[in-house]
């Protein structure tokens, strides 16, 4: 693989061995890319962008995709926003980052707006409402198998296996069935993970 060219250096966050791996050609690529995934995402984008960067086009390992994600799902805004916007930085700064951003939302967004316009005329037929009530179906199926898919990576992790099953199960439990507040969940949870993940390190 040919060097980057002197314009676009690789972020100092890029280790030696990313930087050996496939990677964006250019910012057009970038666009194109996330775009291309954008439009898949019927139903819920995330478990494309995981099959399209990690699977597909080997931008990010495994671990990686579960790292940026945990701390998309964190920050403010749409998840899979923050996630295009960090991947697009990894590799060209704040301008992969706008243009991560562009390619997720620019024609998705043309397309969501005539989708709108077409409920709103035919939302009282009842096909349209089953079509809807099986696209969710859909979308929580396809997000359930990302995350048993995700889960091996789970075995490299400084947080020991039977701990990272305990939290994510008390997650489950907090939010699904007691309908706990996220802004006391996320703390609890994520605060007990940060503490055996720096034991882990540290030993």
């Amino acid at each position: 693989m040919t060097a980057p060219p002197p314009s676009a250096p690789l972020p100092e966050a890029v280790t030696a061995d990313s930087a050996e791996r496939p990677r964006p050609r250019s910012l057009g690529d970038l666009f194109v890319s996330f775009t291309l995934l954008a439009l898949q995402g019927f139903g819920g984008v995330l478990p494309v962008v995981q099959r399209e960067i990690v699977e597909r086009k080997r931008w990010l390992t495994h671990e990686e995709f579960i790292e940026d994600w945990a701390v998309a799902q964190i920050m403010p805004g749409p998840n899979v926003v923050n996630l295009a916007m960090m991947i697009g930085a990894r590799w060209f700064g704040l301008a992969g980052a706008l243009t991560a951003i562009a390619g997720m939302i620019a024609l998705p967004l043309v397309v969501v707006l005539l989708l709108a316009a077409v409920h709103a005329r035919y939302a009282d037929k009842l096909a349209v409402a089953g079509a809807l009530r099986g696209m969710a179906a859909v979308s929580a199926g396809m997000i359930a198998a990302m995350g048993l898919k995700l889960s091996g990576a789970l075995v490299k992790n400084p947080v020991p296996l039977p701990w990272c099953i305990a939290i994510g199960a008390a997650g489950f439990v907090l939010l699904a069935w007691l309908r706990a507040p996220l802004a006391w969940v996320l703390p609890a949870l994520g605060g007990l993970g940060c503490v055996l993940a720096w034991r882990g390190l540290r030993a």
